[in-house]
């Protein structure tokens, strides 16, 4: 016998008792992204390299190490590239914007859903194929638009029942306030060299804001004395800043203004922001984002403001599920038991005018034969509310026996009219 496949380490199979929680959870997500004017856009799962590298920035982990990346084959129509499959959305999302002229002189609402990749070792939390749910919104500039993203973020929770989050917000400023306090960092960090990490060398000259954002516990009281960045924004940014501290407040969001906040991508300017919890461990980010007003430009467009985010399903999931929070798997309402042949043709034509007649109806009818027994173990085993028994008595007088599955009620007999107004009770 030929040993069995197994799956990619790291890229899972959602089974089917999970995708009525997955189903549950995207459709309150696009209900209230709906609400707040979004509009959905599908993405391909791969794109140029060329892509991230110029939008994430080549000295970021994710470039670097992280991304599946591939040659692609030359054709006669085209030659070889690099091509990536994508490892997070925002990129894409824009990409697509300048493609399609979809930014010019008119604002853009966007949202997209699907399956990233990342080559990380795998652990709760964080796998190499994992699932976000992301919103873009292009053309606004103002710190309203930031705190509405982040109000909606903050109505996923409510409408979901989420209550041990934590938002975090900071501004990283404007380019050229990055630039000047970059310049103070790297003296700082220099100075106390000999207790940076391996990786934290490794940025030292390419992403020192990244340092910033370490988990190691022998970096953490040389980081938390380090220059703060909003010691060194720029008056512009100062201001949209303390106006969106300002909406938060006034609409009751409570927050936590963290210095140490940069976020792992190199577009980010000003208003950042992440949702945290402390229930999943390590892998504490359940929701991020923030402003790039300068990304559309910086893949070959022509200059618009930018912001956005990303929650990451999986770890959204878990959190649901430890809360209870989640529905139980969808199971049937009915399950239709046939009786001897004379009944099966019948019975398959009362199920499928009963699916006519009552659209929102879960209704499986059994197949594959058997006796009494065997289908009645079936029916109850399918989770379904009543069974409903056809055999040549019912099929002869028109009828159908209801045998209730879980209720102590006896047994009936109904005619069909009779039936469908059960049936109407209980949908």
């Amino acid at each position: 016998m030929s040993k069995a496949i197994q799956a990619i380490r790291g890229m899972n199979d959602i089974l089917p008792t999970q995708t009525a929680q997955w189903q549950y959870f995207e459709r309150v997500i696009k209900q209230i992204l709906q609400n707040y004017g979004f509009h959905e856009i599908r993405l391909p799962l791969v794109e140029k390299t060329e892509l991230f590298a110029r939008s994430i920035g080549e000295v970021t982990d994710i470039v670097e190490k992280e991304m599946y990346t591939f040659s692609d084959r030359p054709d006669k129509h085209d030659q070889a590239e690099n091509l990536s499959l994508r490892p997070e959305g925002t990129a894409s999302c824009v990409r697509a914007g300048i493609q399609n002229n979809l930014f010019y002189g008119q604002v853009q609402r966007l949202w997209y859903s699907g399956a990233m990749f990342r080559r990380e070792r795998p652990q709760k939390g964080r796998y190499r194929q994992f699932h976000q749910i992301g919103a873009e919104v292009f053309g606004l500039e103002g710190p309203d638009i930031d705190a509405e993203v982040i109000l909606m973020t903050a109505r996923f929770w409510k409408v979901l029942g989420l209550k041990n989050l934590e938002l975090q917000i900071n501004s990283l400023g404007s380019n050229t306030a990055r630039a000047n306090y970059r310049e103070v960092l790297v003296k700082y960090l220099t100075e106390h060299q000999e207790l940076l990490d391996e990786a934290s060398q490794r940025r030292l000259q390419s992403n020192p804001l990244r340092i910033l954002d370490s988990k190691n516990p022998y970096m953490q009281e040389m980081i938390s004395q380090a220059p703060q960045l909003l010691n060194y924004l720029d008056a512009e940014s100062k201001a949209h800043f303390e106006q969106l501290q300002s909406l938060l407040t006034a609409n009751g969001i409570e927050f936590v203004v963290n210095p140490r906040l940069v976020r792992g991508l190199d577009y980010y300017n000003r208003t950042v922001f992440e949702w945290v919890t402390t229930e999943l461990g390590a892998q504490g980010t359940v929701c991020a984002g923030g402003r790039y007003d300068g990304l559309v430009e910086q893949i070959g467009g022509k200059p618009i403001a930018g912001l956005g985010f990303a929650m990451g399903v999986e770890r959204l999931l878990s959190l649901l599920e430890q809360d209870h929070l989640l529905p139980k798997a969808d199971v049937p309402h009915i399950y239709l038991m046939t009786m001897g042949d004379k009944a099966l043709q019948p019975g398959m034509q009362l199920a499928e005018s009963l699916r006519d007649s009552l659209p929102d109806l879960r209704l499986m009818l059994h197949c594959g034969g058997g006796n009494f027994k065997s289908q009645f173990k079936k029916a109850d085993k399918s989770g379904a509310q009543m069974a409903l028994v056809l055999g040549d008595d019912e099929v002869d007088n028109q009828q159908v026996t209801v045998k209730f599955l879980r209720e102590d009620k006896p047994q009936q007999t109904l005619g069909h009219q009779e039936l469908q107004a059960l049936l109407n009770e209980i949908i």
